[in-house]
């Protein structure tokens, strides 16, 4: 996109920023248009696994709800707590939602059709993610309140014990793939089973661990049944409970933006992200984004669907399976793929 501004006869400085930032839009803009839908999408999936008709009233089939729901809270009154620290509570949803756009920049959507191509990728989207837990503990913290500060101390707890299964996991990804590099990684899982199959997924020493990745990838992003944060049974709404209007509108699209991100990462890390499939000439015929998008909805559908039937863990029970079972699991894992790389010559 640089040289396009460059032939317009502007220089390098001035093309490079215009890129960059029309290629930020490119993807803020859309991601939260897909935020907007696919809460639709989600309160959709919930209603039809309880027999109900779900949103169905504000515009054809109800797909104008979002809008609806974010003109209503847009124009609400924002309230900060007497007690509240005001600057470090109005700071939290706002981080909250910037972390969660940062990590995308490193998402190949495309052969080359990605913001910021570096090496160490995969490390830059475990940084940024264990990030989003700041702004669950500000937000908590600064409400001052007993049930709101619960949640921010389950939540800082439950990311920290699900990262360590998750950097395990991704360890063995690295080994087989060589790279930090998302874009390697991607053209890795070319033909990478049988020559045809195109995706980590269908190795069987490494699908054992996107089961584990996806598990730990919906407590990481607080979703059932993993929500002991906002467990209404007992924190009300967690960390959440004090905030309205955009404030609390933030969190909702910081929340769905990662539950979207976690998608992706199952699709490019263990299913050949923007690769059809099968290794077949006439399926590159179709856009790589769109079999990217297609991965996307496909675990976004999954998540929703263990959200809507999945009853939801103690909190004693998600510790557990986070250091007694995910943790032992994913390091066994790590010595077996790296046995098998080093008895086949992988690394030779």
């Amino acid at each position: 996109m640089t040289a396009f501004f460059q032939s317009l006869g502007l220089p390098f400085e001035a093309a490079w920023l215009i890129s960059t930032i029309a290629g930020i839009l490119l993807i803020a803009l859309p991601l939260m248009l897909s935020v907007a839908m696919i809460i639709y999408v989600d309160r959709k999936i919930w209603a039809a696994m309880a027999l109900r008709r779900g949103p169905n009233v504000v515009g054809p089939l109800g797909l104008l709800q979002s809008f609806a729901d974010g003109l209503k809270v847009f124009l609400q009154e924002t309230i900060v707590p007497t007690a509240a620290n005001k600057g470090i509570f109005l700071i939290g949803p706002v981080v909250t939602f910037t972390v969660t756009l940062l990590a995308w920049a490193v998402i190949p959507f495309n052969s080359g059709a990605i913001l910021a191509d570096i090496n160490v990728g995969l490390l830059y989207v475990l940084a940024i993610s264990s990030l989003g837990v700041y702004g669950t503990i500000m937000a908590g913290w600064a409400s001052n309140s007993k049930y709101p500060f619960f949640s921010a101390m389950r939540a800082s707890a439950q990311m920290i014990s699900y990262e360590v299964s998750i950097g395990f996991i991704l360890i063995c990804v690295v080994l087989w793939a060589g790279s930090f590099n998302l874009g390697t990684i991607v053209s890795a899982q070319k033909g990478h089973v049988f020559g045809i199959l195109n995706g980590f997924g269908f190795n069987p020493l490494l699908f054992p661990m996107w089961v584990l990745f996806l598990i730990s990838g919906m407590a990481e992003t607080q979703r059932a049944p993993f929500d002991l944060c906002e467990a209404e049974s007992e924190l009300v709404a967690g960390y959440q409970t004090e905030y309205s209007s955009m404030a609390f509108a933030l969190f909702w699209l910081g929340e769905y933006g990662n539950v979207l991100l976690m998608c992706a990462l199952n699709a490019t890390l263990f299913w050949g992200g923007y690769l059809p499939p099968l290794d077949i000439p006439v399926l590159y015929m179709v856009p790589g984004v769109i079999w990217l998008l297609l991965k996307i909805f496909f675990f976004f559908f999954v998540f929703s669907w263990v959200k809507a039937t999945v009853p939801r863990y103690r909190y004693d029970q998600l510790m557990r399976l986070g250091w007694k079972i995910f943790l032992p699991l994913s390091l066994l894992f790590v010595f077996l793929v790296s046995g098998y790389l080093m008895a086949t010559g992988h690394f030779a």
